[in-house]
């Protein structure tokens, strides 16, 4: 397999949390979204959105984070990531949409980046954007954890909902984002990077990370 991605990309950390938990080897190709690779024609031949991560096994070529995911978790079903009861696949789905489709598009790169270039707001006002889309969607996803509390998003083990709520969270301390607020995220967030399929394919350990 072959991952496509970018070390600060929090789309791109999720699929390799997933990929380390099921214990899963790929060759690691940098896509530098600052630098506009995204762009180039190398890249744009293998991807028709120009986003990351696009992994490629074999033949297939599979694009959204979540997505990836779900087929790893159907082509390696261990350890699953997703439970076995439908009431509870369902919730840690929402968990992951909560972060992935809620929080995540709002404070993207090419969001922030049309905030600045096209409708010319300032940083700071840039900042405050993206601290509000930020803390207020994680309050969303406190209430829902502290609702059935567990040691990871959903029971004993993580889930495709951890694999979205630690990137978030990553981003939210790099970006100086009240955490406070959130107990229960954050206790989930330790718990998680106490795995090595966490701590070990963080942005910093990324063969590309600066």
């Amino acid at each position: 397999m072959e991952l496509y991605n970018y070390f600060r990309s929090s789309a791109s950390y999720r699929v390799r949390i997933a990929l380390a938990l099921k214990g899963l080897s790929y060759d690691y190709k940098s896509v530098h979204l600052t630098k506009n690779e995204q762009f180039n024609e190398s890249y744009a031949s293998v991807s028709a959105s120009r986003l990351v991560p696009l992994l490629r096994d074999g033949s297939h070529s599979l694009t959204q984070s979540l997505a990836i995911i779900e087929y790893l978790d159907e082509t390696h079903p261990e350890p699953p990531l997703l439970p076995k009861a439908p009431h509870e696949r369902a919730r840690v789905r929402a968990l992951a949409l909560d972060i992935a489709c809620e929080i995540h598009p709002l404070n993207n790169l090419r969001v922030l980046r049309y905030l600045v270039h096209d409708l010319k707001l300032a940083e700071a006002d840039k900042d405050r954007w993206y601290k509000h889309w930020v803390e207020t969607g994680l309050e969303v996803v406190e209430r829902q954890l502290s609702a059935q509390p567990a040691p990871y998003c959903h029971g004993d083990t993580p889930t495709l909902a951890d694999c979205c709520l630690v990137p978030q969270i990553f981003n939210a301390q790099r970006m100086k984002c009240r955490t406070d607020q959130v107990p229960h995220a954050m206790r989930v967030f330790e718990a998680c990077m106490r795995l090595p399929a966490f701590a070990g394919t963080q942005p910093s350990k990324c063969p590309d990370a600066e």
